[in-house]
Formats: C-alpha cells, structure tokens, sequence
C-alpha cells in the first residue's frame, strides 16, 4: 500500500456489536470497502479504514453510525450501506444516528428506522400531520413506512382501525373475467397491502385483528359515504385515482384520524385522463396542516437494480417530454397555427393565368 495511504480507525469495546456489524464472512465491511473504494479490516476490536482522506472519513462516518444502531439492536446489512452512503454524501453534515430518532416501535422486539434522509423526513412528517403524500418510484419504502406507522399507532391505541385502500385499476388486465364480486375480483390488487401487514406482526395476529374488523382492507370504491375516526387510513397506488376519487377520498377524514397518500406520477395506468394526485398537488402543496413528501432514485432502498431501472425509466420519460414540448408549443399559438394554414392553403391552391386576368379587365371576350 503507498505511503501517502490516509489511515482512520474506530474502537469499538463491545465485541459482541463488532461481530455483528461485521457480518459473516466480514461481508458488510466489504461491501463498505467497495462502495467507497477503501479497504476495512478488523484488528483486534478496532476498525481499520485505509484509502483517500475523503473516501476514509465517508467510510469511518458510515461505521460510527453503524456501531450505534447495533448497539441500539438494529441490524446492519450489506443492503443498507449504499442507501445509506447516498444520504451522507448528499448531506456532509448528516449522521446516521440523527435517524433514530424517527425510529417505528411495533412490538417489544420489532422496531422499523428510516434507511435515508428522506425515509425520515416522511416519518417525521407523518408523525406531526394528519393528512401526509409521499411521491416517488418504487422501491422507495413510500407505502411499507406508512404501513408501520399504522400499526404502530393501532398497537400502541393511538387509533381504534386501520383501513388500507387502493383504487382498482385495471393496469392492462381486466377484472370481468375474474370470478366473484366486486371485493373478491379487486382482492388480488390488495395483495401487496397485505404482504406489508405480514411482515409487521405475526400472521395469526393480523387475522385476529382484521376478524375484529380492526384492520380493514378495500377497494377505494367502498369509502364513499364514509365518515372514518379515530383510523389510521392509507390510500396506495393513489397515481391511479381519477379527480373524484381522490376528492372523495380526501372528505373521508374524520376526528382523530391520520391519511397517507402514496403513489408514483410516472407510472399511473388512467386511461387518457389527468391523475387525481397530480391534482391533489397542484391544489394542496401549500395548504396548511398538508405535508408532502418527494421520493427520487437515490431513495430506492431495494435490490440495486431497480435504482438502475429506475434511472433509465426517468431519463426516457424526461426525453420524451423534451420531443413533445415543441409539438405542444405550436399547437398553443394561435397565430402561428393560422399563418401555416394560410400557407399550405396558398401553396395548394392552382396558380392564376394572369394573361386571361388581364383581358377580363380591358372587357376582351374570355375566348380571345
């Protein structure tokens, strides 16, 4: 290694958090290792990061950081350290034990902690509003923070219910084919709701609940009409509502309760008709007591193709926007659009004999 090699190292007096934070295989610290083009290496109970100075202390910001959420009882995995990377990049100030303070408490032994800067912008914003939007791509923890927030808030008697709802779309499928009724032919379309509940209590626990009718998940056909108290509502895939639909759903709030809206602009399947939550923005942004969260790709906390997927798919629509925008522009001038009609029907018309024009003006018989 060369000489000028900047070298940083971080004790940690807790071998049992060392071990953890390491990984098997010590995975984690080489994942970091990667990520920021550093090389890590446990010695004895310390860390030992070696590279560039700036690279060093991303990475050293990193481990401190992560030492204190093991410490705390969180895990730290290979998936968590380039989400995390981003959001201390971003910000050079930020540190990742300012997150814990948005921590998700469900059960004694099941806690959820925002994974960027934005995760926790959104808990906080859902914490201290009643009616909250959290806009971006998929992969983003939009609707799965939601979802804990709720069940936290119904665990710990904040709120009596939770209802889920989803309008149901058909996304290039159709539902007419679909045995049963309305509710059991829409009943594939909640399915990722219910997949998020699962994985925030026990199943037999979520199944005793919504028995109860304590947990409710419907279609967003069967708000209207409602009045909805002291419930934590979640309104997903919110893209896909129509103008109505959203200003139905909206109205539904009652006392005590708490809404989020999620949903991604760039992926609605309305069939030539404006999103109602493109309108709820442009109507609400500003409104007192309304908070909105904006998602983007370096929020994506899945699998890190879809960061890439996620990229690709933006920069498509952006240059296709740029190809529409001059089409849309000459449309929108009046005049412009008169003066090519008046030139095409000019250049279409048949040119004039101008001999024979002349002759009808001196009065000679148009045979001459």
């Amino acid at each position: 290694m060369a000489s000028n090699t900047f070298r940083k190292e971080l004790e940690v007096e807790r071998s049992d958090v060392l071990i953890s934070l390491a990984g098997p295989n010590s995975e984690l610290l080489a994942e970091l290792g990667k990520q920021t083009a550093t090389t890590v290496n446990l010695r004895g109970n310390s860390l030992l990061v070696a590279g560039k100075p700036s690279d060093v202390e991303l990475a050293h910001r990193f481990l401190s950081g992560a030492v204190a959420w093991v410490r705390g009882g969180f895990r730290v995995s290979c998936h968590d350290v380039a989400p995390a990377l981003r959001s201390l990049r971003d910000d050079p100030t930020a540190a990742l034990t300012d997150w814990l303070d948005q921590v998700i408490t469900l059960a004694s032994n099941k806690r959820v902690a925002p994974k960027s800067l934005t995760q926790r912008q959104y808990i906080e914003n859902i914490r201290s509003h009643d009616l909250s939007f959290g806009l971006g791509p998929a992969g983003t923890g939009k609707t799965y923070l939601a979802m804990a927030m709720a069940a936290s808030a119904l665990l710990s008697r904040e709120v009596k219910r939770i209802i889920l709802t989803r309008p149901a779309v058909e996304a290039g499928e159709k539902l007419g084919f679909l045995p049963g009724d309305l509710a059991e032919k829409v009943n594939p379309y909640l399915i990722p709701l219910y997949d998020a509940l699962y994985d925030m209590m026990d199943y037999d626990k979520v199944e005793q609940l919504r028995a109860k009718g304590l947990i409710e998940v419907a279609p967003l056909a069967f708000m209207r009409g409602r009045t909805l108290n002291d419930a934590f509502i979640i309104l997903d895939e919110a893209q896909n509502t129509t103008s109505q639909q959203m200003r139905m759903f909206l109205t539904r709030l009652g006392f005590r309760s708490k809404a989020v809206v999620t949903g991604d602009l760039t992926q609605t399947d309305l069939p030539g008709q404006r999103s109602g939550l493109a309108e709820a923005h442009a109507l609400l942004k500003d409104v007192p007591g309304i908070s909105f969260c904006q998602f983007s790709d370096r929020d994506v906390v899945r699998h890190s193709l879809v960061q890439k997927i996620v990229v690709a798919y933006e920069g498509k629509d952006a240059a296709d926007a740029q190809r529409r925008r001059p089409q849309r522009s000459a449309a929108e001038d009046p005049r412009r659009s008169s003066q090519a009609t008046d030139g095409a029907s000019r250049a279409s018309s048949p040119p004039h004999d101008s001999r024979a024009q002349t002759l009808r003006n001196k009065g000679a018989p148009p045979g001459t």
